[in-house]
């Protein structure tokens, strides 16, 4: 998957999946097209899975906290899950594994 085939979608279940390359090409995309989603969606809980996530920067980060406000903001919960270990241990780093709700 290349980084112009990032993405989130939302299924029927409420679970949002990110795929990808999340880094500053893909990242303004993303961000728009999870807000969008989240918005729209009318679970107030919501998963954010990132099985799928291939290669992340510290942008991938900042889209999932992004997201999680965009949650608060519209009256929801995101949770992620299925975190890749690049992304958790740039997490680690940053001292967001709490806001993020992982493991260390």
């Amino acid at each position: 998957m290349s980084q112009s085939q990032a993405s989130v979608t939302i299924d029927e279940l409420g679970v949002l999946h990110i795929k990808g390359v999340l880094d500053h090409s893909s990242g303004a995309l993303l961000r728009q097209q999870g807000e969008a989603l989240i918005r729209a969606n009318t679970a107030k809980k919501l998963q954010l899975n990132c099985a799928e996530v291939e290669k992340s920067s510290s942008v991938g980060l900042a889209l999932l906290l992004a997201f999680m406000r965009d949650g608060e903001k519209y009256g929801k919960t995101v949770e992620v899950s299925q975190l890749p270990e690049d992304m958790r241990k740039i997490a680690e780093v940053c001292g967001l594994t709490d806001i993020l709700g992982i493991e260390p």
